[in-house]
């Protein structure tokens, strides 16, 4: 009864179809940890003009850069390979701390990104006005206080000064909980990409160009261009 319950959650949560891509998701990594499906929904987020929290709510919570040789790496649980060549590829991490602890942090870049969960890279376009987010994580002890919005009021600062426009990024469409955080500031659906990964070959259909992109070696991968909502005229 417990795992019908659990599939029935699955379903009213994600809705019929990305319920049932999450079970094939499932199956293949059963099968094989090198086996897998995702489903990415692409969006933008426009930067906001002003801080979106007022007076002195979050005013606990600092938020500051994380530098390449910073100590708070350590709280970031990613492999060093993978933190050292995202530093490499000039992105940057915003972490936001409580009482000295990491409680969130999210990371920027500013070109071209190579996607490190597939096969994929993805160019925010117009370049000048705007920016790749990727990597948004909060504790779960602070995702129901202000360390969400305190940390995107810091990165929307950060980007204004730059003239970026709006920040792109992907979420997993078996996220909702990521889904409904973004949705409150604003998020536009951009299109979607879905990838089928059976070890070395990886099937992409998007819909956005390429659409259809077959893979079988580590250099192959498509090009996705993601455009600015005020930017597809």
């Amino acid at each position: 009864m417990s795992a019908l319950n659990s599939l029935s959650s699955t379903f009213r949560q994600l809705g019929a179809l990305n319920g049932l891509l999450y079970l094939v998701a499932r199956v293949l990594n059963h099968l094989s940890p090198r086996c897998n499906l995702l489903k990415y929904y692409l969006v933008a987020q426009p930067v906001s003009a002003s801080p979106r929290l007022s007076g002195s709510r979050g005013n606990s919570i600092v938020v500051r850069l994380i530098e390449r040789s910073d100590p708070a790496l350590q709280q970031i649980g990613r492999p060093v390979k993978t933190l050292e060549q995202r530093f490499t590829q000039g992105s940057i991490c915003l972490g936001a701390f409580k009482d000295a602890e990491l409680a969130g942090y999210l990371w920027l870049h500013f070109s071209t990104y190579p996607e490190d969960e597939v096969r994929c890279n993805f160019k925010p376009e117009p370049t000048h006005a705007s920016a790749w987010d990727f990597d948004v994580f909060v504790a779960p002890k602070h995702r129901l206080g202000y360390t969400f919005p305190r940390l995107w009021d810091a990165a929307d600062a950060l980007l204004r000064a730059r003239g970026v426009r709006w920040s792109m990024s992907r979420i997993s469409a078996f996220n909702p909980a990521s889904l409904t955080s973004h949705a409150r500031m604003g998020l536009k659906m951009l299109g979607s990409a879905l990838y089928l990964v059976v070890f070395r070959v990886q099937l992409t259909l998007a819909t956005l160009p390429p659409y259809i992109h077959l893979s079988v070696t580590e250099r192959s991968c498509p090009n996705i261009v993601v455009r600015a909502p005020d930017d597809q005229g």
